[in-house]
């Protein structure tokens, strides 16, 4: 009994747009896998789905604050721990080292360490209970906490995923009622690093590059100036050729199918739905998005405590960071990194976080009406 009222408590919208999601995502990896060396990728995915389900579905039946107390601690601090094993025992892949083996599956810890970190600060902000945020007591706590993740996943290295935490921050900060200053302060820092960056790529390229990695600057260079290099600029100048070959109603696949989208099956993922399904098949992905982020606010909303608010929050903020990116990136918006679409690319890791990701978000809805009293 006890079971059936948990799975009543459910949030049935937000699963079926999970599920929908998957859907859409199966069916992308199919196409980008079909004919090739990874032929039934696919199906891998959906036996990923079925067993990312079980701790989706534990997470969602316990209560969150338990996870908020003491023990958002002891996971942001195994999240740490892991990411600092990473460095001495951590896969080479393509020349960067980010995961772990475990058995027949590579672990990304840096994956599972965005949701423990969105945990402490979630915990952390609502202990203010909506004040004002302190900066001595509270600003600098939080973005130690966020800085400590960022350093050692730089070094793996991993500029995206590194962003990302940029991006929850400052959703967490500008919900968790930071002063407007401290705010403007804040955005006026990465404003100031990013036109730094753009000042010494044109005037001491020399300079830049002691600071960045090559294969960071060869992004940069692609992006500010696609001519300036074909090579470079290939990935990127064929995404944008393929998205737009979709038109209204998708193509047949010809980029894909020449081999012209590399990693199509994982990060350039949304190059396959711009260019085999068009406008369309783009706009119900982007709706399906936009449904998810719309229920997550109405969650934010009705949750009676502020730390489960905060919570959903930095998950929005994790989400739409990595979406805005991913398709950013493959029509000429942002840089190309590495950053997967939520839900849609192949990947163990990423799925795994996003999945307990939504566990959290459940689990904020079901217990929406209990409070706790301190």
């Amino acid at each position: 009994m006890i079971i059936i009222r948990k799975i009543e408590q459910l949030d049935k919208f937000t699963l079926f747009i999970l599920l929908c999601l998957v859907a859409c995502g199966t069916v992308a990896i199919f196409g980008a896998t079909t004919g090739t060396n990874l032929e039934g990728l696919h199906i891998s995915n959906l036996y990923l789905f079925a067993a990312f389900c079980i701790p989706m579905l534990a997470i969602s039946w316990i209560d969150y604050k338990i996870l908020l107390g003491k023990l958002a601690y002891i996971l942001y601090g195994l999240g740490i721990g892991m990411l600092i094993l990473v460095k001495f025992t951590g896969v080479n892949i393509n020349g960067a080292v980010r995961w772990l083996s475990i058995g027949h599956f590579q672990l990304q810890p840096s994956e599972l360490a965005k949701i423990f970190t969105v945990l402490l600060v979630a915990h952390l902000l609502g202990k203010r209970n909506g004040e004002k945020l302190r900066f001595v007591q509270d600003l600098i706590p939080i973005c130690i906490i966020f800085m400590i993740p960022i350093v050692l996943i730089m070094q793996q290295p991993d500029l995206g995923t590194a962003l990302v935490f940029v991006g929850v921050l400052l959703s967490m900060l500008w919900m968790g009622n930071i002063r407007s200053l401290y705010m403007i302060l804040f955005l006026s820092m990465v404003v100031i690093a990013i036109g730094t960056v753009l000042w010494l790529y044109h005037a001491n390229h020399e300079l830049l590059s002691k600071f960045v990695e090559p294969h960071q600057m060869s992004r940069i260079q692609t992006f500010l100036d696609p001519t300036s290099d074909p090579d470079k600029s290939w990935h990127v100048k064929n995404a944008m050729s393929a998205i737009g070959s979709g038109g209204m109603t998708g193509s047949d696949g010809s980029f894909l199918k020449r081999g012209f989208i590399p990693y199509a099956y994982s990060d350039s993922i949304y190059v396959v739905i711009g260019e085999g399904y068009g406008f369309l098949g783009s706009a119900v992905l982007l709706m399906l998005y936009f449904l998810l982020m719309y229920r997550m606010v109405q969650i934010v909303m009705e949750s009676r405590e502020l730390a489960g608010s905060y919570l959903v929050i930095g998950i929005m903020g994790m989400l739409v960071f990595q979406i805005f990116v991913n398709i950013g990136m493959h029509i000429g918006l942002v840089p190309l990194t590495g950053i997967s679409l939520p839900f849609i690319s192949y990947g163990g890791s990423s799925l795994l976080s996003n999945m307990i990701a939504i566990g959290l978000v459940l689990s904020v809805h079901a217990h929406k009406n209990e409070v706790t009293f301190s």
